[in-house]
């Protein structure tokens, strides 16, 4: 566990009492009408023409909503990209310019990013480094920053080393100017394990085992999010070099406040403490500055390498624990305790001997407030997310986004926090929290993120029994639109499973 969290949960078990400040209403949901195909994904907002730009898997597309009327939008055209890649990941739009990263046909090739204007008007095309899964724009969009996560094949055999790519854009998008920045610098496997990276795929170099997955820029810095291997890079824009690389940890369940409901087969609720260490592995960050100070802000969804080739998933009943460390290791591998856990091969047995002396499991089933230059952890929201969702919805607790059935996602990440947004209505700061599985936002107040505070939880998702559902499944991507005069502030959130693209309202108390 990272050092002050334990002291600073007190601020975390306290969220339950504090008044809600804001809501959250929804205005409307746009319907693509393709279930469970990431037909809706990730969302991007232009404030100039009111369009949402949301990335569509399932045609290969970007779509183009009108909300100028944000309870009525109105799909004004989809800009087709299988000209120019295999499938399509994320988007941004800045300054006129719309962004999408797109994967090649053969994903363990270099894609591109394609460039349009908000018409849907071809501008350029640029290279970048194998998958890139993520884009944002920075520095007033004189700068669009790629993460290439360089996946393995399914096989294993082929493993393109993780990039990021910087695409100045001052002299305009036809005179886009891209470079690859590499990991070298960073050093080798032995170093990078040795300082707490994961570095773990079969036959891997450092460099083809870093996954970037998410990028954010705060201060001319990008953070770019490696969410299999457990660590954030830091990079100079400016200089377009590698600062350096700072594992994430794991975090302590056995601590108090920092349970979870670890089994999908005992019938019932049962958040609760377990000597296991979960691993963050955020997807989406964010980073902001707040009273002055860079903070990052990490939704730890939990990843893991699961391929034909390779796989690191096993439940802890399959393994063999050290009787010195787990003495009562034959009540933890029941189904009804901890049997059932998704837990990793890839780390635990510490002194190589073929046991388990630590189990290690994946996400942190919270989300959590960093201090980038040290490293450490300001606020984690410990187990709210499961016991909020436990006390608001029993009967779909831990639900998977395509049933409501209660606990089927206990055994493995829980609630999935993976989407996350920032943004300030009046005089305070938020965080918006999308849970992939159970779905819905959880909102914290971060003006002061040593003392985060849970504000409430909106869902827009039928809730009935059976594997009947309806409503916004699976937050993949989020944007927040500030208020302007007379307009509130909005949250749009694109929803993977249900090809939704909502549109929710945000209004002070």
């Amino acid at each position: 566990m990272r050092k002050g969290l334990l002291l600073l949960f007190l601020f975390s078990s306290l969220a339950y009492f504090g008044k809600a400040q804001i809501t959250l209403d929804v205005l409307s949901s746009f319907q693509t009408g393709v279930f469970d195909e990431g037909a809706a994904e990730i969302v991007a907002y232009d404030p100039m023409t009111q369009r949402v730009f949301f990335t569509n898997a399932n045609a290969n597309s970007v779509s183009v909503l009108d909300i100028s009327d944000p309870s009525n939008p109105q799909l004004i055209m989809d800009i087709d990209q299988s000209p120019y890649g295999g499938g399509v990941n994320s988007v941004d739009v800045a300054n006129g310019i719309v962004a999408v990263a797109v994967e090649a046909d053969n994903k363990q090739e270099n894609g591109v990013v394609t460039l349009w204007d908000t018409d849907g008007n071809f501008l350029n095309s640029v290279a970048a480094g194998a998958l890139p899964d993520m884009l944002t724009f920075a520095m007033n969009g004189n700068y669009l920053v790629v993460a290439n996560e360089g996946e393995p094949n399914d096989d294993y055999t082929v493993d393109p080393e993780g990039s990021v790519t910087i695409i100045e854009l001052m002299n305009g998008p036809e005179n886009a100017v891209a470079t690859q920045v590499t990991f070298e610098s960073l050093g080798d496997k032995a170093t990078l394990v040795n300082m707490g990276v994961r570095i773990y795929g079969p036959n891997a170099t450092a460099q083809q085992d870093l996954e970037p997955e998410y990028i954010d820029v705060v201060n001319g810095v990008a953070l770019v999010a490696c969410q299999e291997n457990n660590a954030i890079i830091a990079i100079d824009l400016a200089t377009k070099s590698v600062i350096g690389i700072t594992p994430l940890g794991t975090k302590d369940h056995s601590i108090e406040g920092f349970g979870f409901d670890g089994s999908d087969k005992d019938g019932e609720i049962n958040i609760t403490t377990h000597p296991v260490m979960g691993l963050y592995l955020p997807d989406a960050i964010k980073a902001h500055v707040i009273n002055g100070l860079p903070y990052v802000f990490t939704a730890n969804e939990g990843d893991s390498r699961d391929y034909d080739g390779y796989s690191e998933e096993v439940r802890l009943e399959d393994l063999t624990l050290d009787p010195t460390a787990y003495p009562d290791g034959d009540a933890l591998l029941l189904e009804m305790n901890l049997g059932r856990l998704k837990t990793t091969t890839a780390y635990g047995d510490t002194d190589g001997d073929g046991d388990v002396d630590q189990i290690v499991s994946y996400g942190a089933r919270s989300f959590t407030i960093w201090n980038p230059t040290t490293g450490e952890v300001v606020f984690d929201s410990g187990d709210d997310f499961e016991r909020i969702t436990a006390e608001k919805y029993p009967n779909n607790f831990n639900a998977n986004n395509d049933d409501n059935e209660a606990e089927g996602r206990s055994d493995d990440k829980g609630p999935e926090p993976e989407a996350l947004a920032l943004g300030q209505i009046g005089d305070k700061m938020y965080a918006f929290v999308g849970l992939e599985r159970m779905a819905g936002i959880m909102v914290y107040d971060i003006t002061n993120p040593f003392a985060a505070t849970f504000v409430d939880y909106f869902i827009n998702r039928g809730t009935g029994e059976g594997n009947e559902i309806t409503g916004d499944l699976a937050p993949e991507g989020m944007a927040f639109v500030p208020a302007t005069d007379g307009t509130p502030a909005k949250l749009i959130v694109g929803n993977e499973i249900s090809g939704s693209v909502s549109v929710w309202e945000i209004k002070p108390e």
